[in-house]
C-alpha cells in the first residue's frame, strides 16, 4: 500500500508540506492546497513551480484534492463544469493519476430521490470529458452531497458503471452519517474502491480522531484491503484541528500524530507500505 496524504493540512507553505511528508517517509501528496489558494485557483505558473518541487524532492501526487462537486446541486453547472476542465489539466500536468470530486450537496431536508437524475447527468458529463486523459474520476462520501450514505455511493457507482469512475473510501465520512463504515458501507461498496482517506471519528460526537482512536473500524479496513492484495493509496486527512466543509488543518505535529497512528496499525497487521 502506498501513502499519501492532504500536505496541505501540514502547512499552506510548499516546503514545509515536504519536509514534513519526507520526514514521515511519505512519497505522495493528495493537491487540495497550498499558498493559501485551493488547487483550483492555481495558475499555470505556480503549477510549474510545484511540479519542480515535487520533482526535486522525489514525490509524486496521488490525486487532486479538488472541491468540484462541492456547490448546491441547484446552483449553474456550467460555470463549475469549466473549473472541472482546470482541474483535468492540472491532474495532466502533475501527472496525478486520480481527481477526488463529490456529488453535490442537496437542500436542507429535500428528499434526494428528487435530485437523482441531475447527479447523474452532471457526473456523467464529467466522466465523459475526462476520457482518454488518463485521469480516473473518484467521488467521495461527504456529509450533505448526493452520495454522502453508503446505499446512495453504490447507485451513483452502478448507475454509471463506468471504468474511469470509482470509489474514495471515507471512515470518518461515514461514521459522521451514523453508518458503520466497514460493518455496513463496506460490504457494498468493496467492487468499486480505489483509493482510501484515513480519518477515525467517533460515532457519538462525530469528532475526528486519529486513525484506530475512534469507531472508523479501519483496522478492519485495512486487514481486508491486506487479503485483497490491496496495492493502492492510503492518504492521511487528519483534521485533528479544524474541519469543515472546505477542508481541515491540522499542522505539523498532528499531522506527524496522524501518520504514526497509521503506520502503527499498518506495522501491527504486518501491512507492507511504502
Amino acid at each position: 500500500m502506498k501513502l499519501s496524504g492532504f500536505a496541505d493540512e501540514i502547512s499552506p507553505n510548499l516546503d514545509e508540506q515536504l519536509k514534513v511528508l519526507e520526514q514521515e517517509g511519505i512519497g505522495y501528496l493528495e493537491l487540495r492546497g497550498v499558498w493559501d489558494k485551493n488547487v483550483i485557483q492555481l495558475d499555470n505558473a505556480e503549477i510549474n513551480r510545484i511540479k519542480a518541487a515535487l520533482a526535486a524532492g522525489g514525490f509524486g501526487v496521488s490525486a487532486i484534492g479538488s472541491p468540484i462537486g462541492k456547490i448546491g446541486i441547484e446552483e449553474p453547472f456550467e460555470p463549475h463544469f469549466d473549473g472541472f476542465r482546470r482541474i483535468l489539466d492540472i491532474a495532466v500536468a502533475l501527472d496525478s493519476p486520480y481527481i477526488r470530486l463529490f456529488s453535490f450537496y442537496l437542500p436542507k431536508d429535500a428528499n434526494p430521490d428528487g435530485y437523482r437524475n441531475q447527479v447523474l447527468d452532471r457526473l456523467s458529463a464529467m466522466v465523459e470529458a475526462a476520457e482518454g486523459s488518463g485521469v480516473m474520476l473518484l467521488h467521495e462520501n461527504e456529509s450533505g452531497i448526493y452520495g454522502d450514505i453508503a446505499e446512495r455511493c453504490l447507485d451513483l457507482l452502478s448507475s454509471l458503471d463506468h471504468p474511469n469512475f470509482r470509489a474514495i473510501f471515507d471512515p470518518a465520512n461515514f461514521i459522521q452519517q451514523k453508518q458503520r463504515p466497514f460493518t455496513h458501507c463496506y460490504p457494498l461498496l468493496q467492487d468499486y474502491v480505489e483509493y482510501c482517506h484515513i480519518k477515525d471519528a467517533i460515532m457519538a460526537t462525530g469528532e475526528v480522531v486519529p486513525a484506530g482512536d475512534g469507531d472508523g473500524e479501519i483496522r478492519e479496513l485495512l486487514e481486508d484491503l491486506r487479503a485483497k492484495d490491496f496495492t493502492g493509496f492510503l492518504s492521511l486527512e487528519p483534521h485533528l484541528q479544524e474541519a469543515g466543509r472546505a477542508g481541515g488543518f491540522s499542522g505539523p505535529e498532528l499531522f506527524t500524530r496522524a501518520s504514526r497512528a497509521l503506520k502503527s496499525i499498518l506495522e501491527d497487521l504486518g501491512v507492507v507500505y511504502s
